[in-house]
């Protein structure tokens, strides 16, 4: 497989485990992704490479054709599910070669990342993400077709600076931190902006709001 590939087996399999982890009230918690719990963040995962068509189509007609709708539906649905069955699709799922429209398999690893920390984070259960992967998702934000992860006038007119990793983007005003929390914060979550520095951080916020 190449890299990009082997770093979705790799976070896929990390996530079933986490998953398997878990108590029953840390995956009703709610996660960082708006009003999903850390179990529909999970099923939404699975979603994307396993979720029967008929479910699919479903979803799409009762959210009027509205992707974010659709997902969130979908991964309401699926997160009836017994954990074990979502933790074993995704390990059933690690090497699945589907390769999404528009984002690629950047944006899928890119997805599995940013919802991976979305779900440890307000677990209080830390995990240190590649270094190698999050360069892939932070080209693919800033570089890429990143349709449904950030807006480009969240970005405009800011330098974005890595502390931990060779990686620079933009011109402007700072920002600069952990590629991981810029990587979040580049995906609309302001729970990590305290992890930032710079003049930049307090445009970031606004547009954020």
């Amino acid at each position: 497989m190449m890299p990009v590939r082997q770093a979705i087996a790799q976070e896929r399999r990390r996530t079933a485990d986490l998953l398997e982890s878990l108590t029953p009230s840390q995956l009703a918690v709610r996660s960082l992704c708006g009003d999903w719990t850390v179990r529909e963040v999970a099923a939404h995962l699975l979603a994307a490479v396993e979720a029967p068509r008929g479910a699919t189509v479903s979803a799409m007609v009762r959210s009027g054709f509205r992707l974010h709708r659709a997902n969130a539906l979908l991964a309401q649905s699926l997160g009836r599910l017994p954990v074990e069955e979502i933790a074993e699709g995704l390990r059933r799922n690690a090497e699945n070669d589907f390769k999404p429209p528009l984002v690629g398999y950047p944006g899928q690893l890119t997805d599995l990342l940013v919802h991976g920390q979305d779900i440890r984070r307000p677990l209080g259960l830390p995990h240190r993400l590649p270094l190698d992967s999050l360069r892939i998702a932070l080209d693919f934000l800033t570089t890429g077709r990143p349709v449904g992860f950030t807006r480009k006038s969240w970005l405009a007119g800011l330098l974005f600076a890595a502390s931990d990793l060779d990686w620079t983007f933009g011109a402007g005003h700072l920002v600069a931190g952990p590629a991981e929390a810029l990587m979040m914060a580049m995906t609309g979550r302001r729970t990590v902006l305290g992890e930032l520095d710079g003049p930049g951080v307090q445009v970031l916020a606004s547009r954020l709001e």
